[in-house]
């Protein structure tokens, strides 16, 4: 590849080892990035590890706890030196209604999606210098009422703000904070909601009829988003959200 956009950079991506994670950090490495994926599940980092030749730094570590976090960064200071691109990209989703929603899955959502990205990028400053960026995987129910999931909506809804909020307190130590906001992808974490598979192929179904593009996005599309806003060419864009949904968000 001539053009390589990452070309003596490091990278960190949280939630790599699957889906718009995984395809991120294939990406980042075809434009010479130094790449992290860090994962709860040893298996899937393993697997992960083997599908990126073998050529990204596998870390074991539960995105929203504080001594994982901290452990983290402890091994990308070790073994990279620096960080260049923090991708935020761990998620967890516990949809149920509202009378089903227990304080540990609240807790856990939270904790995840709101706590631990916040303080995974509070971690990582002491090894980012000016040119760095960080990006965060926000979510269109940040935006959009979304029944049964209305505690992951809210801390992505959370997340936006500090997108914005943070983009202004860092940009003046040159470094960049965006986010992406997907919508339908198809990746692991839909299928990780429990749900019997004939339940869960109908409401696949029923989201892409309903989509604009009529379909699923893939990780890959997303993956090129994060390219974007990791590299030079999103130098002038601060605390912005790229929404990657078909058109899902404009219903």
């Amino acid at each position: 590849m001539a053009d390589k956009k990452l070309q003596g950079k490091t990278a960190l991506i949280t939630g790599g080892s699957s889906g718009i994670g995984l395809a991120s950090a294939a990406l980042f490495q075809q434009h010479g990035a130094l790449v992290a994926i860090s994962g709860r599940n040893r298996q899937t980092l393993d697997e992960a590890g083997a599908a990126l030749h073998n050529e990204v730094l596998l870390i074991q570590a539960d995105a929203g706890d504080m001594a994982g976090i901290d452990a983290t960064m402890e091994r990308i200071k070790t073994n990279f030196g620096k960080l260049d691109v923090l991708f935020i990209n761990a998620g967890a989703a516990n949809p149920a209604p509202i009378e089903h929603v227990t304080e540990a899955s609240f807790d856990e959502q939270v904790g995840i999606n709101l706590k631990g990205v916040f303080f995974t990028i509070q971690k990582a400053l002491p090894l980012m210098k000016a040119g760095g960026s960080i990006i965060v995987t926000t979510s269109i129910t940040n935006q959009l009422g979304s029944p049964n999931f209305t505690v992951y909506g809210a801390a992505k809804a959370g997340l936006r703000s500090m997108v914005k909020s943070l983009g202004l307190e860092l940009i003046g130590r040159g470094i960049r904070v965006n986010a992406i906001s997907p919508g339908p992808i198809a990746t692991p974490m839909f299928d990780r909601l429990g749900l019997p598979p004939a339940v869960a192929e109908e409401k696949k179904q029923a989201i892409a009829a309903k989509s604009p593009s009529k379909r699923f996005g893939q990780p890959d599309e997303v993956a090129k988003a994060a390219l974007f806003l990791a590299c030079s060419d999103a130098s002038y864009i601060v605390g912005e959200e790229i929404v990657v949904d078909g058109g899902m968000s404009l219903l």
